[in-house]
C-alpha cells in the first residue's frame, strides 16, 4: 500500500470521527439544530473530500500513464455544497446554517492537520535513517 493510500484510509477514518462526534452531538446534548447542521455540512465533506481523492488518483494515473487528464471535479463538489446550503435553508427549524457551513470545511483541517502529522513523522523516520 503506498503512502497516498495510508493517508486517503486516515483522512476518511478522521472525517468519520468527525461524524461520529457530530451524531452524538445531535442526539444526547440540548444544541440539536447545531449538531445536525455541522452533521449535514461534514457529510457533504466527506463526500467531496472522497471526490477530490478519486478524482487526485485518476489525474496521477492519467499523467503516470501519459495520457490527457481530465480535471478534478470542481463543479459536481461546488454543487453538493450548494444543495446541503439549499437543505438547509429549506429545513431551518432542523439545521443550523452557520454550522452547515462550518461543516462544509470541515475536511480541510482535517486534510491540513493530517499534512503536519505525516510530515512530523517523516521527518522522524529520516532523523532515524542517518
Amino acid at each position: 500500500m503506498s503512502q497516498y493510500d495510508r493517508m486517503i484510509i486516515r483522512e476518511r477514518k478522521w472525517m468519520l470521527y468527525l461524524l461520529a462526534i457530530f451524531l452524538l452531538g445531535a442526539a444526547f446534548t440540548p444544541y440539536v439544530r447545531l449538531f445536525l447542521g455541522l452533521l449535514l455540512g461534514s457529510a457533504v465533506s466527506f463526500y467531496n473530500l472522497f471526490l477530490l481523492q478519486k478524482k487526485t488518483q485518476e489525474l496521477a494515473n492519467a499523467v503516470a500513464d501519459k495520457q490527457r487528464a481530465k480535471g478534478i471535479g470542481m463543479i459536481s463538489r461546488f454543487a453538493a455544497a450548494i444543495i446541503a446550503v439549499m437543505i438547509a435553508l429549506k429545513f431551518e427549524a432542523y439545521f443550523q446554517l452557520v454550522a452547515v457551513l462550518i461543516g462544509l470545511m470541515t475536511s480541510y483541517p482535517v486534510i491540513i492537520i493530517e499534512f503536519f502529522i505525516n510530515n512530523k513523522k517523516d521527518r522522524v523516520r529520516k532523523r532515524g535513517e542517518m
